[in-house]
């Protein structure tokens, strides 16, 4: 049976639909509006169950998902949202053992999904020139234990990378057609490279650094996500939905002898 354990990280649901994110730790408590939590009552309980409050209030013990951590991820900086990242996983074809460069770090959303992704046995090399910026991200990737699968780099990328042979490549910055020698000095023969842009301004003229550069297989892409009311009887789009967040450019380098 898959019990919640001290020192997991929980999500509880309340009533109203609010998500807190925290760590177990034993002895421990915390104080809601909906009363108090004892973290020793959480301890050893089975995931998926009810837990309550001093106040009787009940609240739904889950695991959170990759999702539901990257939707809390703390930030100083504008994150990539979640229905980007999925698909950047997919493209980059990140899996167990990758070792994946990204600059910038922002505020390491896209960095724990990486580091999620690579598992134990790969490595996530992150680079930023904002100290502040990377202290948050190490704080959000200690708080889900993947620190250890991520190397910080506070460092210029126009000076280059530290890497070489690495599975794949992202940028998150407003120039990356300035940094494509440095792309593919980091990269293997074949290896994925990836970007998010904003305006297609500057999609076109990465579009053409991309050709200048030697890139095969150029992709650009924008996700829209629309939910829906889930209601049976009045099941329709949602008054809200996530729209335009940016422009995803996809390429892989012509070989290199």
């Amino acid at each position: 049976m898959d019990t919640a354990q001290d020192g997991d990280l929980i999500m509880l649901i309340a009533p109203e639909k609010k998500h807190m994110l925290f760590k177990l730790q034993r002895d421990a408590e915390m104080q809601t509006h909906q009363g108090v939590l004892r973290h020793n009552d959480i301890i050893s309980t089975p995931y998926g169950s009810k837990i309550f409050t001093h106040l009787n209030t009940a609240l739904w013990l889950l695991r959170p998902t990759l999702r539901d951590i990257l939707i809390h991820t703390k930030r100083r900086s504008q994150i990539i949202f979640p229905k980007d990242i999925g698909y950047i996983l997919l493209r980059l074809s990140i899996r167990p053992g990758s070792r994946v460069l990204e600059a910038g770090t922002g505020s390491g959303a896209l960095t724990t999904a990486l580091a999620w992704a690579v598992g134990s046995s790969g490595n996530v090399y992150t680079y930023d020139r904002r100290n502040d910026l990377q202290s948050v991200a190490r704080k959000n990737l200690e708080k889900v234990d993947m620190l250890d699968r991520v190397t910080f780099y506070l460092s210029d990328i126009s000076e280059g990378f530290h890497e070489t042979e690495v599975d794949a490549l992202f940028l998150d910055v407003p120039d990356p057609h300035n940094y494509l020698p440095q792309v593919r000095a980091a990269l293997r023969n074949g290896g994925e490279f990836g970007a998010l842009l904003p305006t297609t301004t500057q999609v076109s003229v990465l579009l053409e650094a991309l050709s200048d550069f030697g890139f095969l297989q150029i992709d650009v892409c924008e996700i829209l996500l629309r939910f829906y009311k889930p209601i049976p009887a009045r099941l329709r789009p949602a008054d809200k939905m996530i729209a335009h967040t940016g422009y995803l450019v996809f390429a892989r380098p012509d070989f290199q002898g």
